[in-house]
């Protein structure tokens, strides 16, 4: 299952797991979609890969399955 991280590695804007603004890699690192498009270019700082939008979780499943709150941020890896 997804973790749904609340925010985006590289500037720390909040992704709540509704958002169609976050964008995952296949190990879950988390980015906004602003930053993967200007910045990263679709490739991921920490593993290399490329993103995909990050599903939405309905909110029946949220409410059994909350999102996580621990927040990553690590701006230095995307310069």
């Amino acid at each position: 299952m997804l973790a749904l991280k609340p925010g985006c590695e590289c500037c720390d804007r909040d992704l709540p797991p509704q958002s169609t603004d976050a964008m995952i890699c296949s190990y879950e690192c988390t980015f906004c979609r602003d930053c993967v498009e200007t910045i990263l270019n679709d490739i991921c700082p920490n593993c290399g890969g490329n993103f995909s939008p990050r599903p939405i979780r309905p909110n029946p499943m949220l409410a059994k399955h909350p999102a996580s709150p621990v927040r990553v941020h690590n701006p230095e890896s995307c310069n």
